[in-house]
């Protein structure tokens, strides 16, 4: 689900700056609170995985899922709800962990494009 053609586009920070009436300061903040605390997210639902704790996948991908919206990644989004659905429901089990390889790419690149969007927020300062 998650469109890797999207990433050579800059992120769709819309939701950001109409949430903070568009002040760089608040969306450089947001920015850095994300890269922070997704690899921590990133790395519980990993280990539940991993684990094949299905119950722990579903509830790290929920806490996860709402993220990718604020930076403009609904396919991300969806990917997310998609691997809780499917934990929490026991569907396509097997797929997880390919699933979780699949956002494990993605999240890489999007550190990359989370510093390009921080550097234009800066720049506005």
């Amino acid at each position: 689900m998650i469109n890797f053609n999207k990433n050579s586009e800059p992120l769709d920070l819309s939701y950001l700056k109409d949430m903070s009436g568009d002040s760089p300061e608040f969306i450089i903040e947001m920015i850095d609170m994300f890269k922070i605390q997704t690899p921590l997210y990133i790395a519980d639902l990993a280990k539940a995985v991993a684990e094949k704790n299905w119950t722990g996948v579903a509830d790290h991908a929920h806490k996860i899922k709402p993220t990718f919206a604020y930076i403009g990644r609904e396919d991300a989004k969806e990917h997310m709800q998609m691997m809780e659905h499917n934990a929490r429901e026991g569907k396509d089990l097997d797929q997880l962990p390919q699933e979780f390889e699949t956002l494990q790419a993605f999240v890489e690149v999007l550190y990359v494009k989370l510093e390009e969007a921080r550097a234009g927020e800066a720049k506005r300062l």
